[in-house]
């Protein structure tokens, strides 16, 4: 029976969490991310007063494969970042999904870090009043509720209010070959689900960034001054490896993939892998009837704290060998329906149903599964609301 080793020295973790996903090829390397070409942002910040939207993943990866932090970066070309605004995660990328963050200072420059994540999700009034930019550069990974993207909308909404221009230095979304999942719809409205787009939306945070603002998503129909410094290089169909783990808890190229699915895992009863090395890449429950791949969920440091059956042997299945890349994307209920079926029913498995309703989406996933549809006619309910998200987004791509 094959045994996942979650034992591992914290150190190595570690030090796998700081390395590339995998070897980029040479098309990558060509690919200029936002902040990487100041030549087309210098004249917006020079002389001016910068607030700083960053986290981890705010790097810039020079030719011979160093990094170098945005905050770094741009201090060393004389521009003045006196604020630095961190959302979920923290700046530096410590933190496990769901802690709240606190506000301190850059222990590097000293530069005061502002949560964004917690009680204070938008910036206020007060802490605007001295900056006269915002930038906001932070790594999505093309699902509707991995929170970066609401920390965006707030900042937005925020900028729009108090007149402050914001630039967003852009970056490749991994999953922008998938749309797929139904729109959200406005009851369900919330931190994890704050715009009407598909689960998966198939676009860069520049692009959803206009969208926001052209479609009139902020609060009261305002508009953001918005400058998109765009991506160099790249396409519809990049596949682009990111260059540090988007959260503690997507740590390779596979978890972010499977992220946009997987997630609704966190609703149920199920484990999905956290408290191990391999979050979003298992999938267990504490019986053998569900599988012969064997994990155990434990506390890990950054990761997980009292992980869904923390020392429990879990029982299920292990996607380290499942495709990266499929027709049409990536996109699966397939691994959701098993587990259903395992169970007994969609309704037992899920323990948090407001909680999926508001990944989701709407609150028909269980009964639609219960009903017996299969995953084909469960998908021709989403689809016309896609195609027409399909339809509307188009003046706002920046990519071909």
């Amino acid at each position: 029976m094959k045994k996942l080793k979650i034992l591992f020295a914290v150190g190595a973790a570690v030090l796998s969490l700081q390395m590339p996903f995998f070897s980029q090829n040479k098309k990558q390397k060509e690919i200029q991310v936002g902040a990487e070409q100041i030549e087309k942002y210098r004249k917006l910040l020079k002389d001016r007063r910068v607030g700083l939207a960053a986290n981890a993943t705010s790097v810039i990866v020079r030719p011979d494969g160093t990094k170098i932090h945005d905050l770094d970066f741009l201090i060393q070309n004389k521009i003045n970042v006196s604020k630095i605004f961190a959302p979920e995660h923290g700046f530096r990328g410590e933190s496990e999904g769901g802690k709240t963050i606190s506000n301190e200072a850059d222990a590097k420059t000293g530069v005061p870090i502002l949560s964004l994540y917690g009680k204070h999700v938008k910036p206020s009034t007060e802490v605007l009043q001295d900056i006269d930019v915002m930038i906001y550069d932070i790594q999505d990974v093309g699902a509707r509720f991995y929170t970066y993207i609401s920390t965006m909308h707030y900042i937005m909404e925020a900028c729009a209010e108090n007149d402050v221009p914001l630039v967003i230095f852009d970056r490749p979304n991994p999953n922008i070959d998938c749309v797929a999942g139904p729109i959200r719809e406005e009851k369900f409205k919330s931190f994890v689900s704050l715009d009407p787009i598909p689960v998966a939306y198939g676009m860069t945070a520049g692009e959803l960034a206009q969208m926001i603002n052209g479609a009139g998503w902020l609060k009261d129909g305002v508009k953001c001054r918005l400058t998109v410094i765009p991506v160099k290089n790249y396409t519809r169909r990049s596949k682009y490896v990111l260059p540090v783990p988007p959260s503690p808890n997507l740590p390779d190229e596979r978890s972010v993939r499977f992220y946009p699915f997987l997630c609704l895992f966190e609703a149920t009863k199920v484990s999905e892998g956290r408290g191990t090395y391999q979050p979003f890449t298992a999938l267990g429950y504490p019986d053998p009837a569900f599988g012969k791949y064997v994990f155990t969920p434990h506390d890990i440091e950054g990761m997980a704290t009292n992980p869904k059956f923390k020392g429990q042997d879990c029982y299920g299945i292990d996607l380290s060998e499942e495709p990266l890349y499929s027709e049409g994307g990536i996109f699966t209920l397939r691994h959701f329906m098993y587990f259903a079926k395992k169970i007994g029913s969609a309704k037992e498995m899920v323990d948090q149903p407001v909680g999926l309703a508001r990944l989701w989406g709407n609150d028909r996933l269980i009964e639609q599964i219960d009903s017996g549809m299969t995953e084909d006619e469960i998908r021709a309910l989403w689809q016309p609301d896609a195609d027409k998200f399909l339809e509307a987004r188009k003046p706002y791509l920046i990519y071909k």
